[in-house]
C-alpha cells in the first residue's frame, strides 16, 4: 500500500485515536482553544499587561507560586495568587477593604498606651487588641503601603516629642517594629500615604514645622525633607488621593494645602474648610477628603467635605455622634471612620463612628475601641 503525504491542508474530523506513532514537534504558538500561559522567574507586577489579557495564567518558576490575571486594566492589573503561596498582586489603594486600625493615644494623668487596635470593615463591632507599638505615645499620623502600617512621630509625657517610624504587618496581628526616623521629632502632625511613599507634614515641633517628610515603603529608611507647607502649622490631618496629599486646618487655620505625590515639591493653598478648627479627623474616599470632629474654643460634630477634582472649598456634609477632637481617622472603600477622641470635661472617648461615602449624611456609632483614649490616634487601613 502506497504512502500518501498530508500537505497544507486542514485536517477534520479525525478521531485521536488514528493517531500514532511519533508526531513531529508542532509550533505551540498556531494551537487555538488553550488559555496563554506564562512563565517566569518572578511574580508579575502590576504593570505586567500580557497580550492575551484576562485569564492569562503566569507561573513562577523560582517559587513555583502560580497567578490568573483576574483584572486587566493596564497598568493597574490584579493577579490572584492560586498557587501554594499567598499575596495577591493588585494596584495600591489607600482605602482599605478588610480592617481599620487605630494605635497609641493618651489616656490622661500623663499616660500614653501603646495599643494597636482593629476593626472589621465588614461588620460593625467592637474593636481588638492585636498588638504593640515600641512605647506608649500620643499624637502620631498613620500611613499604609499595600502590606504594612506606620506610625511616625508623637508625643510622650517625660519624653517630649518623638521621631521614630514604626510598622506593622496586615497579614498578622503583631507587634510593631523601629523602621526609620523623621527628620525632626515632632508631634500633632498630618499623615497622608502614597503606593510607594509615607508623608508626614507640619506638626508641633521647636519652632512649629512646616516641612513635609517623605520615607519609602520599599525599604526600612529615614525620612527626608521634600517640600514645605504654606503655613508652619501643629494639630493638623491628612488626605491622600491617589496623586496628592493634602494637609487641612490646625493652629486654628482653616487652609487646605495640597502637594502632588509625582515629585518632590512645596504644597500649595487650594481651599478652605468651612471652619478654622484642629484637631479634625481626616478621612478620604477615591474622590473626595474628609474631616470630622475637631476643636477651636469648643467641639465639634462637623463632618466637612472637599473634591479630590479640582480646587475649591470643603462643605458641611453631616455630623458625627459626639462633638469631640483628637480621634482617628479610617477609610474603607465605602465608609469614613472617627474612633476615639476627647469630649472635653468628660474626659476621652473610645466611640467608633461610621459614615457612607456614597451620600452625604450623619454618623452612626458601630462600636467601640478597647481603650477610651484621645490625643491623635493614629489611623490607618488594611
Amino acid at each position: 500500500m502506497g504512502m500518501s503525504q498530508v500537505k497544507n491542508t486542514m485536517v477534520t474530523n479525525l478521531s485521536a485515536s488514528k493517531l500514532t506513532g511519533a508526531l513531529p514537534a508542532v509550533d505551540g504558538s498556531a494551537l487555538t482553544g488553550v488559555s496563554p500561559f506564562m512563565t517566569n522567574s518572578s511574580d508579575p507586577a502590576i504593570d505586567s499587561n500580557p497580550a492575551d489579557g484576562l485569564g492569562t495564567v503566569w507561573a513562577n518558576t523560582t517559587s513555583g507560586e502560580m497567578f490568573i490575571l483576574t483584572d486587566a486594566t493596564a497598568g493597574a492589573n490584579v493577579w490572584t495568587n492560586v498557587g501554594a503561596g499567598t499575596g495577591d498582586v493588585q494596584s495600591y489603594s489607600f482605602q482599605g477593604t478588610i480592617s481599620g486600625y487605630g494605635m497609641g493615644g493618651f489616656v490622661g494623668s500623663n499616660v500614653q498606651v501603646n495599643t494597636i487596635d482593629k476593626f472589621s470593615f465588614t461588620a460593625d463591632a467592637d474593636a481588638t487588641d492585636v498588638g504593640d507599638l515600641t512605647v506608649g505615645k500620643q499624637a502620631m499620623v498613620g500611613h499604609k503601603s499595600i502590606t504594612h502600617g506606620y506610625v511616625a512621630g508623637g508625643y510622650i509625657s517625660g519624653g517630649g516629642n518623638k521621631n521614630e517610624i514604626e510598622k506593622f504587618t496586615f497579614a498578622t496581628d503583631a507587634d510593631a517594629t523601629d523602621v526609620g526616623d523623621l527628620t525632626h521629632a515632632r508631634s500633632t502632625a498630618a499623615g497622608q500615604s502614597s503606593s510607594t511613599h509615607g508623608y508626614t507634614s507640619g506638626g508641633a515641633a521647636s519652632p512649629v514645622n512646616d516641612e513635609i517628610d517623605k520615607f519609602p515603603f520599599a525599604s526600612d529608611a529615614n525620612a527626608t525633607d521634600v517640600g514645605n507647607l504654606t503655613v508652619p502649622r501643629l494639630e493638623c490631618w491628612g488626605q491622600s488621593s491617589s496623586t496628592h496629599g493634602y494637609t487641612c486646618g490646625g493652629s486654628t487655620q482653616n487652609i487646605i494645602d495640597k502637594f502632588t505625590f509625582a515629585a518632590d515639591a512645596n504644597a500649595t493653598d487650594v481651599g478652605d474648610l468651612t471652619i478654622a478648627k484642629n484637631n479634625c479627623s481626616g478621612q478620604s474616599s477615591s474622590t473626595h477628603g474628609y474631616s470630622s470632629g475637631g476643636s477651636s474654643s469648643v467641639y465639634y460634630t462637623d463632618i466637612d467635605k472637599f473634591t479630590f477634582a479640582s480646587d475649591a472649598n470643603a462643605t458641611d456634609v453631616g455630623d458625627i455622634t459626639l462633638a469631640r477632637s483628637s480621634g482617628g481617622g479610617q477609610s474603607s472603600t465605602t465608609h469614613g471612620y472617627h474612633s476615639c477622641g476627647y469630649i472635653g470635661p468628660s474626659g476621652w472617648n473610645n466611640t467608633l463612628d461610621k459614615f457612607t461615602f456614597a451620600s452625604d449624611a450623619n454618623a452612626t456609632d458601630v462600636g467601640d475601641m478597647t481603650v477610651a483614649r484621645s490625643e491623635t490616634v493614629a489611623g490607618t487601613q488594611y
